[in-house]
């Protein structure tokens, strides 16, 4: 860098530190869009607002998915000034799609990368501001009830033991939702992954509206075990709730993101807040019993309770490493399919995975080569995705579900494709409820 770039360098380098320490005007309001539960945002807005005296944090929560659409609806000048939320690839495809803008804030002493993963945009724009894992919550309570084992894989989920006692929510519904349904994937593949997830689906008692759902119906004993990131089930437990949390071997631990929107209503604010959430007080606040996030600061957890999980130590070792442009690439493929073959299809799924799980239970009492092979049957109609792999990397296949704008010939196709998939698997679990029927009655 020659001398004449430093000094305009080092002059925004200046400019930016004296826009985020000069002082606020009273009456001032910063609009922050995050999925984020009442208990963590509002822990930041009162801790921002008394250390910024006169200034006002107003929190939009919105599911990531609602989230990102409303940003896109709105004009320049009129969009909220953060965006704050826990997918990465919502925050690719915001990036994407111009509605972010790049900012540094200047905090010095979080790592370039958690494992293999940038804790920041590497285009800068947007940063980490605390780290997520995805993994499994239970009812302690519950489990002892009804005499049921503690959970440890994705893959435990999908036992008969399991079923009518899990809840998850959907990936169209919930961003979070989404990276766990994503870590799946990545982790088990795409063929392996979903037959995982549509067995879990035919265990799950209900397939919630949205995510907080799931913790809060495991933790007053409505559900037993729930498919959760970490701080649900952390904070759960740090408040006194009968629950567990484990991190499955097949997880990852990807940063929960922050950014600038562009055409921000009051970019300055927004940058200031960005920048609290950064700072040591405010990375403090993730340690509040009520909120329990992974910070990105490695130095607070010298002040964490003990026990708390530390992915920079060790604790937590997660086997997945995430592929956020994988994941953007097929962000809204996965959601629709999701909901094609498992929310929308919940009943007949439900109603599938019981005639299999009696069958299956017959046929261990006494087995038999004929019904064993129409019970196979029936768990491959069932629980394989009426999506492929191959089709699932289609980079023409795919382009369908990520336009921004589509033509009314886009719009058609998709929602051909999508009517097909539900058909589909409304048929698949009619056949697979009559095979496992006739492997039943096999059994003399």
């Amino acid at each position: 860098m020659n001398l004449h770039a430093l000094r305009r360098f080092a002059a925004a380098l200046a400019a930016a530190g004296a826009a985020l320490a000069a002082p606020i005007a009273s009456g001032q309001q910063v609009t922050v869009i995050t999925s984020f539960p009442k208990e963590l945002t509002d822990a930041y807005r009162k801790a921002f607002e008394a250390k910024n005296p006169g200034t006002k944090v107003e929190i939009l929560n919105k599911n990531t998915v609602a989230g990102v659409a409303y940003v896109r609806e709105l004009a320049p000048g009129s969009r909220p000034d953060v965006f704050w939320a826990s997918a990465p690839d919502a925050f690719e495809v915001l990036a994407n799609d111009k509605l972010l803008e790049k900012f540094d804030p200047g905090v010095a002493g979080i790592p370039a990368k958690i494992g293999n993963y940038p804790v920041n945009d590497p285009e800068g724009f947007y940063r980490g501001q605390a780290l997520a894992g995805y993994g499994i919550m239970w009812n302690t309570r519950y489990l002892k009830a009804n005499k049921l084992p503690e959970p440890r894989e994705w893959a435990d989920l999908a036992k008969p033991v399991y079923f009518g006692h899990v809840a998850t929510s959907s990936p169209s519904r919930s961003g979070t939702t989404h990276l766990t349904v994503e870590t799946v994937l990545q982790g088990e593949g795409w063929d392996k992954g979903w037959s995982q997830l549509l067995q879990i689906g035919g265990n799950a008692a209900a397939i919630t509206e949205r995510s907080f759902a799931v913790p809060d119906g495991v933790s007053n004993g409505q559900y037993g075990i729930g498919l959760v990131i970490d701080f649900f089930g952390l904070a759960a437990k740090a408040n006194g709730f009968p629950v567990e949390f484990v991190y499955p071997s097949v997880t990852a631990i990807v940063p929960a993101n922050i950014a600038l929107v562009a055409g921000a209503k009051n970019p300055d604010l927004g940058k200031r807040f960005i920048a609290f959430t950064l700072s040591e007080e405010g990375q403090l606040v993730l340690l509040d019993p009520k909120v329990m996030r992974l910070p990105v600061l490695p130095k607070t957890y010298e002040k964490a309770p003990k026990g708390f999980p530390n992915p920079y130590a060790g604790t937590i070792k997660p086997k997945v490493n995430f592929d956020a442009n994988l994941s953007e690439e097929r962000y809204y493929l996965v959601s629709s399919l999701f909901d094609q073959t498992i929310t929308f299809r919940h009943k007949e799924l439900v109603a599938a995975t019981k005639a299999i799980n009696e069958a299956a239970a017959k046929l261990a009492a006494k087995p038999n080569p004929q019904g064993e092979k129409l019970l196979a049957e029936a768990r491959a109609i069932a629980y394989t995705s009426v999506v492929d792999e191959p089709k699932s990397r289609d980079k023409g296949f795919l382009a369908a579900f990520r336009a921004t704008k589509k033509d009314a010939e886009t719009t058609k196709r998709v929602t051909a494709l999508e009517e097909h998939w539900s058909t589909e698997a409304k048929k698949n679990y009619a056949r697979a409820i009559a095979l496992a029927n006739q492997a039943a009655a096999t059994v003399k």
